[in-house]
């Protein structure tokens, strides 16, 4: 046998070995029974990279809600009462377009970055990891300790110390959901309305204070108990990225080729010559999983790329004198070649459609136009003939998507020769963020109107002359006989 083959015969049957031993380190046993995951409070460079972001990602989070921008929320979504604010700017049904195009564009952009870098979004940005692990969990260390007395804490009888500590945890995280729900809230109806619906109490509107019940029984019970049951029985991106991965993608690996064959760690010795890696069978890195797994098994859909185990590994690595980076961020084909990271030609290119899509999707957001114009005639109407002009009459409706009051003017872009009056000023103000109607005539000479239908263009411009938006309607007149 060649030593390739030996080689590649030991690396199945590792594999074999792995996926045997997973069975029994996963969130399930063999017979579907829950094993609760306590995971070893983790330390190191990429978790204290995350406590930043994460910081950063629940500052934003509890504080959009009360930033405004012209007077107008960062961020609104009220679908009952059709108000929508994205960065100040508002938004309206008619828009809905943009919001189709920029779920669209959500979707391939989501696709592309997991091809390229793997479940990132999960370890790094996602909510549920967020709250989970930079809010909940780190109470409950501060609370029970970390896992072994947890573990302790689980197994030892309902005496003084376990009630007044569970007691103490699950109020602090009922206390914790109820924030986030408000929060959550906030971005709904905007605090202001929040504030008060607290103030008048859960009787005066009980449909109110029932929706925030459930709401913040969803979050305790998801934080409190379902956990990463979430990441990995119910988000369909788990499972999507089975799909949408290659040997490129990055992802945290375990790289085999250095860390097989396993041995516990014996103090001088040469394991290299002894066939040993340089994985010394610590399992610090399963132990420290959130979700339970080893890395070492390989990809694995539970994975969230929350790097707890790169950390517990390096720092393993360190105080027996070996290499960090035995489990990393790589590619599996970095892995299988034992290549140094290298950002592909396909990565550049990917992320450059990345850098249009996000390009093309703020193009939406900030080139909608500023205005919204429609004319329609009155239904049942009809023209009048007066002093040789004939007349239609129009009601209009302008909407100022805008921050800014505008006065605006009405104009006939085409045909031409006609003119416009209505019972008021020519000049409209309108305020910004506002809907206004009204009526006007329209009126040409008899003899430059041929058809009984005519195509009519009218234009709505600011006092710079600036065309703002047009509408295409039509115009009738008298049905003439043509020879």
């Amino acid at each position: 046998m060649s030593t390739t083959e030996k080689k590649y015969n030991e690396a199945e049957s590792w594999v074999v070995e792995a996926e045997t031993f997973r069975d029994s380190v996963g969130t399930m046993d063999n017979t579907g029974k829950r094993k609760w995951v306590f995971p070893r409070k983790p330390k190191g460079k990429f978790t204290n990279y995350r406590v930043l972001v994460s910081i950063l990602l629940l500052a934003i989070y509890f504080a959009v809600p009360f930033l405004k921008i012209n007077g107008n929320p960062v961020l609104l979504f009220n679908i009952i009462e059709r108000q929508f604010f994205i960065l100040g700017q508002p938004f309206y049904p008619q828009d809905f377009f943009i919001l189709a195009l920029g779920a669209i564009v959500s979707l391939i952009f989501i696709i592309i970055f997991t091809v390229v870098f793997g479940r990132i979004f999960c370890g790094w940005i996602c909510p549920q990891t967020i709250f989970l692990e930079m809010i909940f969990r780190k109470i409950e260390y501060a609370i029970e300790g970390d896992r072994n007395k947890q573990m302790r804490l689980d197994n030892q009888e309902w005496n003084t110390e376990k009630i007044w500590k569970r007691s103490l945890k699950w109020s602090t995280f009922l206390l914790i959901s109820v924030i986030i729900t408000h929060i959550m809230f906030m971005y709904i109806v905007g605090y202001e309305e929040v504030f008060r619906i607290m103030q008048e109490g859960p009787f005066a509107k009980p449909t109110n204070f029932l929706v925030m019940i459930l709401f913040t029984a969803a979050f305790y019970f998801v934080f409190a108990w379902f956990r990463e049951q979430v990441c990995t029985m119910v988000c369909p991106y788990g499972r999507l990225q089975g799909v949408l991965i290659d040997k490129e993608t990055i992802n945290v690996f375990y790289d085999y080729k250095r860390g097989e064959n396993r041995a516990k760690w014996k103090k001088g010795e040469d394991r290299k010559a002894e066939g040993k890696g340089d994985c010394i069978d610590c399992k610090q890195c399963v132990v420290v999983c959130p979700t339970g797994i080893d890395i070492r098994d390989g990809l694995q859909m539970e994975c969230v790329n929350c790097t707890a185990c790169i950390d517990a590994c390096d720092e393993v690595m360190v105080k027996v004198g070996l290499p960090p980076g035995l489990i990393r961020y790589a590619s599996e084909k970095e892995i299988e070649e034992q290549q140094n990271f290298k950002f592909s030609g396909k990565m550049k290119a990917y992320s450059v459609v990345l850098l249009v899509l996000v390009a093309f999707l703020g193009g939406l957001l900030y080139n909608r136009g500023e205005m919204e114009a429609k004319f329609l005639k009155p239904p049942g109407s009809t023209f009048f003939v007066r002093d040789g002009k004939i007349t239609n009459t129009y009601n209009y409706t302008f909407l100022n998507k805008s921050n800014e009051n505008k006065t605006v003017i009405i104009k006939i872009i085409e045909p031409k020769n006609g003119e416009i009056s209505s019972g008021t000023s020519n000049r409209i103000i309108m305020k910004r963020d506002a809907m206004i109607k009204g009526t006007i005539n329209v009126s040409f000479p008899e003899s430059q109107i041929k058809l009984s239908k005519q195509n009519l263009e009218l234009g709505v411009y600011d006092m710079n002359g600036e065309l703002l938006d047009s509408y295409s309607t039509y115009f009738e007149g008298p049905f003439k006989f043509q020879f």
